[in-house]
């Protein structure tokens, strides 16, 4: 059964790395003593190491140990061993370019839909859609292919920003970005705000946190839904 968190951001405003995700993630990770955190969208360019040392400091405060998947010689492998798999977020770019580069982005999507437990934060969500483009990233790398996960029916849009009103900037909009999204392609997409996630358990999606989300569709005007709310009308 599919088991996935698929989160906005991995810090909430006044908390600590995943501090507010940490109860659900102990009942997530149940069943795994190991997770294996993907590095490679490297935020702000930190290293390997020091990426894997936060996610490792955070997951030992639920009784959990943390492996680098960078630290193995066979990536593939450490994937298909895993017994629970953590994305962290960063540069979407970096991270889709080196997932393609490892080989093994189709791994992460077979452990996934065989029923390992996976976390993912920001960069680490938007490659649960269908495709990576509606991330908020700068194209500092050119990937083999924007194509991702897709163990969701839509596309993501984390860290996900409402016009602030009386604002005089003049620059695009999220809500803009997206319709323009749209323009060239028909998929859902979902603005995750800050603080909300979205569960999937097996072939049910609910969105879970403290924020409703915003919800694209192709030809239609965006709405809000309510947290708690079924998302498997979008499939």
């Amino acid at each position: 059964m599919k088991s996935i968190i698929i989160a906005s951001t991995s810090t909430v405003h006044g908390s600590g790395y995943l501090e507010y995700l940490l109860k659900e993630l102990e009942i997530h990770f149940k069943s795994a003593d190991t997770i294996i955190f993907v590095p490679y969208a490297r935020p702000g360019g930190i290293s390997h190491d020091a990426y894997t040392e936060t996610a490792a400091k955070a997951f030992a405060k639920i009784g959990k140990t943390v492996k680098g998947l960078h630290e193995f010689d066979n990536a593939e492998e450490a994937i298909k061993k895993a017994q629970g798999i953590f994305v962290g977020g960063g540069n979407t770019f970096v991270l889709v370019s080196q997932l393609y580069k490892n080989n093994v982005l189709l791994p992460i999507k077979d452990a996934v839909k065989n029923g390992t437990p996976y976390l993912g934060t920001s960069a680490g969500s938007n490659i649960c859609g269908l495709t990576m483009n509606t991330t908020n990233d700068m194209p500092i790398i050119y990937p083999p292919s924007f194509k991702t996960l897709g163990l969701v029916p839509f596309n993501i849009n984390p860290h996900y920003l409402d016009p602030i009103e009386g604002s005089t900037h003049m620059g695009e909009t999220r809500e803009t970005r997206i319709k323009e999204f749209h323009a060239y392609n028909s998929q859902p997409v979902i603005g995750i705000r800050e603080g909300s996630w979205i569960e999937v358990k097996d072939d049910k999606l609910t969105l879970r946190g403290t924020l409703e989300a915003r919800i694209f569709e192709y030809n239609k005007a965006p709405y809000e839904i309510a947290t708690n709310s079924d998302l498997d009308f979008l499939k």
